[in-house]
């Protein structure tokens, strides 16, 4: 594991907060120079705790506001690589979660409609050695990156700890 301080927990927390929150911004905000939040920010980078930055986008604004999680069951003998492959040869398939048990992959889509939805099972349906699907319709959701946010709230928690 990396070797990271508190310091380094407020500059992901800041980072998490805002992806494009600029180094002199965090800098006023931890009490650090510039040149030393970036070289923290380099640090976390190539260490890989930062694996990226990306944008969030409101897809339903885009024409394609329903989301759905699709499981797929295939026969016992089918390579995990078989069921990654068939559920990213379609478009709609925003992610491919394969899991222990029963079901054997969850799949993330976002399509435009229900015709749509049920157009994209049918092809997940055809594909492969797909023996049978499970649709949940999205109806509202909620996220964190849960490992950084515990560690910036810990981090917090410690800090409100001492005298």
């Amino acid at each position: 594991m990396p070797d990271i301080d508190d310091i380094d927990h407020q500059v992901l927390r800041l980072l998490r907060e805002d992806g494009r929150r600029t180094f002199s911004e965090m800098a006023d905000r931890i009490g650090l120079s510039v040149a030393a939040v970036k070289r923290r920010v380099d640090r976390l980078r190539d260490i890989g705790v930062i694996t990226g930055f990306s944008v969030q986008i409101d897809y339903a604004k885009l024409g394609w506001g329903i989301e759905a999680f699709t499981e797929l069951r295939y026969p016992g003998t089918t390579p995990v690589s078989e069921i990654v492959r068939t559920a990213t040869d379609v478009a709609e398939v925003q992610a491919v979660y394969t899991i222990a048990g029963d079901p054997d992959a969850l799949i993330h889509v976002r399509v435009r409609d229900l015709g749509h939805l049920q157009q994209v099972i049918d092809r997940l349906r055809r594909a492969g050695d797909v023996t049978g699907t499970k649709t949940l319709l999205v109806l509202g959701s909620w996220t964190r990156d849960a490992i950084a946010a515990q560690a910036a709230d810990d981090h917090d928690l410690r800090a409100d700890a001492k005298p």
